[in-house]
């Protein structure tokens, strides 16, 4: 079965994350890939839900998030709207917010966004193509954006 997979970036990123995204989607299936950029994060939740009626099987909605405090205040509306949007069509959307204040230099941040948008790709992709593949990762402590934190160890 051939799958769709909607990817939706903003203008407002600092790093061209949708074209990651597609990458890694290219590199490591054969979903059909629809791309949408919009200006902000609040422009999100529309745009992934559009690209959901019009018959994709889930999408990544992908943003950063500026340094400001009114910054991660529009983060958590625009994840209340993808939140939304996904009750609405019964489809996911993967949220991939990738946030200033995370990183210590743009090299930092960089490296964060390629972690955060490749993991978050691939996951999107088995949500829908293999699902079962995402419960042998169960209780693994997978992180995307940094390095994986591993399951927890009781001596």
């Amino acid at each position: 079965m051939n799958y769709k997979i909607g990817v939706v970036d903003t203008t407002f990123a600092r790093v061209d994350m949708g074209s990651l995204a597609i990458r890694e989607l290219e590199k490591h299936s054969d979903a059909d890939i629809v791309r949408v950029t919009v200006p902000g994060m609040k422009d999100l939740a529309v745009a992934c839900k559009k690209l959901l009626d019009g018959g994709c099987d889930a999408c990544l909605a992908i943003a950063m998030v500026g340094p400001h405090r009114l910054d991660e205040t529009c983060a958590h509306e625009a994840n209340a709207g993808i939140m939304g949007a996904q009750l609405m069509t019964n489809k996911h959307i993967l949220s991939v917010f990738v946030h200033e204040v995370e990183a210590d230099n743009d090299k930092d941040l960089y490296d964060i966004c390629v972690n955060r948008v490749t993991k978050h790709a691939l996951n999107a992709y088995l949500l829908v193509a293999n699902p079962g593949e995402l419960a042998k990762n169960a209780g693994m402590g997978k992180r995307q954006g940094r390095a994986d934190a591993g399951p927890m160890v009781i001596e």
